[in-house]
């Protein structure tokens, strides 16, 4: 007698069901999506694309406590602002699909070389010995599984739509803080990614890290929330990465228009 084995059920399709959600996922993917039919975009996204993951990286980095100010040599003069404008240089333009590439195969790889841009040259911040390891994870309890568990659900766990699960990496990364240092950096990148290599946001032209530098409090309070792990705290959180990914589609738009 032959027996019929059932796929294992995907671990965050309820989230997905979420009151609300639905409705949020679908503004979401309309609003980004009509940046990308945008006339600049057609041919010149590139130039976008650039601007946006500059917007990103400082937004990023301002709300990670960065002083986002550029020397009169233009050279970065923080630290915190020059490991996000790092990353962001790894996440757009030619190395765009090759850290898409990586991400969607070795995950973990990916994360680390983030973290190792992110916070070189936190110098004050970073005790000698954690220096000499950036971009590998804390050795405490729980942090390898949880790491394990993210690389899964990217490397073809879930079927759910980009916003529901670049709301859970971008949450498990921000919360959990698996490196110590810079890891809301790595988070919100990660979550960029998650928008690329779904195809959400394929080009990156979006900026939902505008709308969490500048509601930076409810930010915090959601991500608390979410890291609670109940409904609310749940739905609370995927709400909120909806509604930035609507916002930083707006953030888009102004860019392409003012790119003519």
């Amino acid at each position: 007698m032959a027996f019929v084995t059932s796929p294992p059920a995907d671990p965050l399709a309820p989230l997905a069901e979420l009151p609300g959600i639905p409705d949020a996922l679908e503004e979401a993917r309309e609003a980004i999506a009509a940046v990308h039919r945008h006339q600049a975009n057609r041919r010149g996204w590139a130039t976008s694309a650039a601007e946006a993951s500059l917007r990103a990286a400082r937004s990023s980095a301002a709300l990670a406590g960065g002083t986002v100010r550029l020397g009169t040599t233009g050279d970065v003069d923080d630290p915190i602002v020059a490991g996000a404008l790092r990353v962001a240089g790894i996440l757009h333009g030619e190395g765009l699909d090759h850290a898409t590439a990586v991400w969607t195969r070795a995950p973990l790889q990916q994360l680390a070389r983030m973290h190792t841009l992110a916070a070189a040259g936190l110098d004050s911040e970073v005790p000698d010995a954690d220096l000499e390891r950036l971009g590998r994870p804390r050795a405490d309890a729980g942090v390898s599984e949880r790491l394990q568990g993210l690389a899964a659900l990217v490397t073809g766990g879930t079927n759910v739509a980009a916003p529901v699960l670049s709301a859970v990496v971008h949450g498990e990364l921000a919360s959990l803080r698996p490196f110590g240092y810079a890891d809301g950096v790595v988070a919100r990148a990660a979550s960029r990614l998650v928008c690329v290599s779904t195809g959400l946001d394929p080009r990156g032209l979006g900026v939902p890290e505008v709308l969490w530098n500048r509601d930076r409090d409810r930010y915090e309070t959601l991500l608390a929330g979410f890291a609670t792990g109940t409904a609310e705290g749940l739905t609370d959180w995927i709400a909120f990465q909806c509604e930035a990914i609507v916002d930083g589609a707006r953030e888009a738009r102004a860019i392409a228009d003012a790119a003519g």
